[in-house]
């Protein structure tokens, strides 16, 4: 496994981190507990040492089991979690004021619980799930997260950005308050490379990567004859002929770099891990296989040039999530 440093925190961190919104049960559905413990065991023994969960997922369900595993285990595993918003909002709104969804006693209070839920004294990385560039300066948050920091309960702070609205943190940024950010980076989405990444390097900010795998559009397994259970998210994601749009785009890639389709989930954290600001790739990964077959992916090695050229022709500007 290759090490990467995780901006002006100095944490030496895994390439390929964990996921843990589907080992949550709330929106991923199908993940048993057993199988959750036994693919995050086996994550550990392969060299991974960076775990992002939430509160939100499964009302702490997700940070009682990550924390029973980080328990079994001596050597450091790097934990970051996330406060979910007061007013329950993803993601954050305009003119939505920063005490509506982030009050300092409301970050105070879930961070409390969390460290419950995981069992741990101090949390290396605190995010708030959801950001928006109009709360800098704005309201008593930031005297919650210095507390927190004073106390020794959280070591370090990031946001978690708004889905495709990479640009909604620069702001932050510069201010130089926060330590990491999380941002949605895959071979359709190339837009934090129009901004966001470039802030980050320069500000040394370092940055997890969510949605690599397109919530698994990018893994080459979608199909228009795919189902998922009833209730999973997924089902709203590629509603409508969205299967065989993101089937037919995943052929195209496939065929225009010469590679199986197969080849598609390896390609695509390849993609993310190829550019210098990334720190991490935090893929979702419920079972052992999935463990297995992405953690060699973390070996060090990019997309070559001429590859990424080729990719960069790929972008696919849309937003799955909402409309």
């Amino acid at each position: 496994m290759n090490y990467r440093t995780l901006g002006r925190t100095g944490l030496s961190i895994s390439e390929i981190g964990y996921g843990a919104w589907g080992i949550g049960k709330s929106g991923w559905l199908g993940a048993s507990d057993d199988e959750s413990l036994r693919a995050l065991n086996r994550s550990i023994e392969l060299g991974l040492n960076f775990i992002d969960t939430a509160l939100g997922y499964g009302e702490g369900h997700s940070e009682r089991l990550v924390g029973q595993v980080v328990k079994e285990h001596s050597k450091p595993i790097y934990v970051a979690t996330k406060i979910p918003p007061k007013n329950r909002i993803w993601p954050a709104p305009s003119g939505i004021s920063a005490n509506e969804a982030f009050p300092a006693d409301h970050v105070i209070s879930c961070t409390e619980t969390s460290l419950r839920n995981l069992g741990l004294e101090t949390i290396d990385v605190q995010q708030f799930h959801v950001w928006s560039d109009e709360w800098v300066g704005q309201g008593d948050w930031l005297e919650g997260v210095r507390k927190l920091k004073e106390q020794g309960k959280i070591r370090y702070f990031g946001v978690s950005i708004n889905d495709h609205q990479p640009n909604n943190a620069i702001k932050l940024i510069e201010t130089g308050v926060v330590d990491t950010v999380q941002v949605i980076y895959n071979i359709f989405d190339q837009s934090p490379e129009d901004g966001l990444l470039q802030a980050c390097e320069k500000h040394n900010v370092g940055v997890i990567v969510r949605v690599a795998l397109d919530e698994g559009g990018l893994t080459g397994k979608v199909t228009s004859e795919t189902t998922f259970e009833e209730g999973d998210f997924r089902n709203h994601y590629f509603r409508g002929d969205r299967k065989q749009q993101v089937y037919d785009r995943v052929n195209g890639i496939a065929a225009d770099l010469g590679i199986a389709v197969n080849d598609m989930a390896e390609t695509a954290l390849r993609f993310v891990l190829s550019h210098p600001a990334v720190s991490t790739v935090i893929p979702g990964m419920r079972t052992v296989s999935n463990v297995e077959r992405n953690m060699k992916v973390g070996d060090g090695r990019g997309l070559s040039k001429e590859q990424l050229a080729k990719l960069k022709t790929h972008r696919w500007d849309r937003n799955f999530y909402q409309g």
